[in-house]
């Protein structure tokens, strides 16, 4: 058998071996060291076994990611959320399906501080859920409507998913982060619109709210400008060049620590909650990173990205269509895996390829964490929909997706837009440096 065919056996052995249900990092690493000991024997395997896994995680810039995972945790316990939907919701929760777009809004704006879908959906629900309940909204829309918004939370910046994007490809964070302001506010309007059309289709779906007066209004804004203050500190910081996305990280984790004790919500039990949390979280990542190091060593050995790029260029396809078949095994394999996981698994395979085929990475890096977002909602495993089942537990899995096809279309809308005019993600960084 040749090289890259063992690559290719192996990158289809990890896929079954996690789709087995075994976790992500022990299903990387296990082919990995694997395909590495086939290749090299054992004393090249034990020489990346004891290496590989600190040189992993070591690299300074990797300090970025407990301390945006840090920042979250904290946003979520200073009841964030909370602010970010009564102030949305004062202006235009009295109109039809208007707390359903206000959900849209808050996870748009909260994702912009805490960097993680999962934890997006699982904040934003406990606040939109039952207020939607409250209100009379179908079970279809609002379960599907928090499924969606928390997608948002993977691309808006910070994006954690965008951070180990940059890592695995040497691209700039910074860029990416600016990248992804236009794509992210983009989807959050797309998702509004499928709102707006679903409920004018059918009205019984959402019905008006109470509308909220001035005095109301103020007051609920008064409420919202610490989250206006840390973003715009943490992502302002990067785009002015004020510091690096790791300093803005270690800003954006103490604000938010400062506001979740201002708000009063900060006690001794919670402090000890957050920071498990953040260690659980952060020791989850970087051990699936140190899987994904030794499958990478295992991939770069057998020659199989390289192989790809033979292939592709013996083909004659051109450009786009290689776009097109990337983008069709992106949203396939998303109904089967997470996001973050897909990303670790594929980046460094498609990577050299987006490159030969002078694709510019940041274009390339925010196209690829949009198909991840779409993975997020795909039935049968997008995580969203089984998180916010979780936190809406008398609605069966089946209502769930059966609201969620005008969101993924939605997401295929913006997909196409992207692809078809690269300056929506290429233009603010261009302009900016």
């Amino acid at each position: 058998m040749s090289d890259p065919a063992l690559g290719l056996l192996g990158f289809a052995s990890a896929l079954a071996l996690i789709a087995l249900g075994m976790p992500v990092a022990i299903a990387m690493g296990i082919i990995g060291v694997l395909g590495f000991w086939w290749l090299n024997g054992w004393m090249g395997t034990a020489y990346i076994l004891g290496s590989s896994p600190f040189e992993s995680i070591f690299p300074y810039s990797f300090s970025v990611i407990p301390l945006f995972v840090m920042m979250g945790v904290f946003a979520s316990h200073a009841g964030l959320s909370r602010s970010l939907f009564n102030v949305i919701n004062s202006f235009i929760g009295h109109r039809r399906g208007g707390l359903a777009v206000t959900t849209v809004g808050a996870s748009a704006f909260f994702g912009a501080i805490c960097g993680s879908s999962l934890a997006t959906v699982a904040t934003i629900g406990r606040v939109a859920l039952p207020e939607m309940k409250r209100h009379g909204y179908d079970d279809s829309l609002s379960t599907s409507t928090v499924a969606a918004g928390g997608t948002l939370g993977v691309l808006i910046p910070p994006s954690i998913l965008l951070v180990i994007y940059g890592l695995l490809t040497q691209s700039s964070i910074g860029q990416l982060f600016i990248a992804a302001l236009i794509p992210g506010l983009l989807g959050a309007a797309l998702y509004a619109l499928a709102i707006i059309i679903k409920v004018r289709l059918n009205p019984d779906l959402a019905p008006r709210a109470a509308r909220t007066d001035w005095p109301q209004r103020l007051r609920f804004i008064g409420q919202v400008w610490p989250v206006v203050l840390l973003f715009a500190t943490v992502i302002g910081g990067i785009y002015l060049g004020w510091f690096s996305p790791t300093e803005a990280a270690a800003v954006g984790a103490v604000g938010a620590f400062l506001l979740a004790l201002l708000s009063g919500n900060l006690n001794r039990q919670t402090l000890r909650d957050s920071v498990y949390e953040t260690a659980a979280l952060t020791g989850m990542i970087f051990f699936i990173l140190i899987g994904a190091a030794l499958f990478n060593f295992f991939l770069e050995n057998t020659g199989l990205p390289q192989m790809l790029i033979r292939q592709i260029e013996s083909a004659g396809l051109s450009p786009m269509a290689v776009m097109i078949l990337i983008l069709v095994f992106y949203v396939v394999l998303g109904c089967f895996m997470d996001s973050m996981s897909m990303i670790l698994l594929t980046v460094p395979l498609l990577a050299p390829v987006a490159l030969q085929l002078d694709f510019n990475l940041i274009w390339f890096g925010i196209i690829v964490v949009t198909v991840a977002e779409i993975g997020l909602i795909t039935p049968p495993i997008g995580m969203n929909l089984f998180v916010v089942q979780a936190a809406a537990k008398t609605v069966p899995m089946s209502t769930v997706v059966r609201g969620i096809l005008p969101f993924i279309l939605a997401d295929l809308t913006r997909l196409v837009l992207l692809v078809a005019f690269p300056a929506l993600v290429l233009w603010l960084p261009g302009a900016m440096f």
